[in-house]
């Protein structure tokens, strides 16, 4: 196999692996916070948090030089993972 192909492949597995490692434990400290919404009868969505949230990150795309569209797609789909979650601790 071409080595630098081999290389950049290789860059890209740990990328991959730092990423699934983030976003656990990213879901450890959301899961925390639906425990805390339920215990507390907060509701599992916060939609202004979600906005602010949106923006934050669609501006540091713009600043990676990240397209802003697919991060907030990106971003939507573990908000809505995360809400889910969030009412699933309510419901217990």
């Amino acid at each position: 196999m071409d080595e630098t192909l081999q290389r950049y492949r290789q860059s890209i597995d740990n990328i991959d692996a730092a990423l699934v490692f983030m976003l656990a434990e990213r879901f450890k400290v959301t899961q925390a916070v639906g425990e805390h919404k339920a215990r507390n009868s907060l509701p599992p969505a916060d939609p202004g948090r979600e906005e602010r949230q949106v923006a934050r990150l669609r501006q540091l795309a713009i600043d990676a030089n990240l397209d802003p569209d697919f991060t907030e797609k990106f971003l939507r789909f573990i908000i809505d993972e995360v809400i889910r979650h969030h009412e699933r601790a309510r419901d217990q």
